[in-house]
């Protein structure tokens, strides 16, 4: 057999941790919950998931939030009429399970996404994702053009490394703010109830989302890749959250 063959073939088997109604659950969104898009825009939110997501939420006792890349109103709109303990632009903004907000003050300089901007008018199939606190180039459509995009953020914050970083996504370049990480989220969630006390567990797919593993795992909770522990697809994540629902909502019985 040619071992090309066998390769392309071959699918990862998904092997997802055991649900326990004790946990404290956090959830990236696209790559996670949501099958990538080719822009951010067009993601389609499956028949069920808010339906799953609330239930699970409810069996946790609504110790369950969504960590996401994207803005606070995006989650809400993408997931409403859900309203859940989330983190927005990966920890920017938080919103507590109470509703209360916790938001940072850093935010990425205006001159740099125009920067970026004017950068992506020359070169169709990239565009650039204005957030509150950070700014994103997309190049999911234009993936010869990485190496430029990757040097142009980093001569964008040449001086100022000390109050931002540059991160590494799925053909995506994000600059934002060193105070913002998922990690936060993680933290300022697991200070408040009805998280603390709880094993945290963090769910993602990208690099962003190691953060937040770190944070979890420093907790002496658990961190699990999609692609290790989901055989990389959403679809088995989301079949997966039935079983966190109905797992816990037994043990409440």
């Amino acid at each position: 057999m040619n071992n090309n063959m066998f390769l392309s073939n071959f699918v990862r088997p998904a092997l997802p941790p055991k649900p326990h109604p004790e946990w404290a659950l956090f959830l990236d969104l696209d790559g996670t919950l949501l099958d990538i898009a080719p822009t951010p825009d067009r993601v389609a939110v499956p028949d069920g998931l808010v339906h799953d997501l609330g239930a699970a939420s409810v069996a946790l006792g609504g110790a369950l939030a969504v960590v996401s890349g994207r803005m606070l109103s995006e989650i809400d709109a993408l997931l409403s009429p859900l309203r859940l303990a989330a983190g927005g632009e990966h920890g920017a903004i938080i919103r507590l399970a109470n509703g209360q907000i916790d938001e940072v003050d850093a935010r990425t300089p205006v001159a740099w996404m125009e920067t970026l901007e004017a950068a992506t008018e020359r070169r169709p199939g990239a565009f650039v994702e204005r957030k509150t606190h950070s700014v994103a180039v997309h190049y999911r459509r234009a993936a010869q053009h990485e190496e430029f995009y990757r040097s142009l953020c980093v001569d964008l914050i040449d001086g100022h490394s000390d109050d931002y970083e540059i991160l590494h996504g799925k053909l995506v370049l994000e600059i934002r703010p060193r105070p913002v990480s998922k990690a936060r989220a993680v933290e300022r969630l697991m200070s408040q109830e009805p998280f603390s006390g709880r094993k945290p567990v963090f769910i993602g797919d990208d690099t962003t989302d190691h953060d937040g593993f770190r944070a979890a795992r420093a907790m002496g909770g658990e961190g699990h890749d999609v692609l290790v522990r989901f055989g990389g697809r959403p679809k088995e994540v989301r079949r997966w959250l039935k079983s966190v629902a109905g797992v816990a909502a037994k043990s409440l019985q």
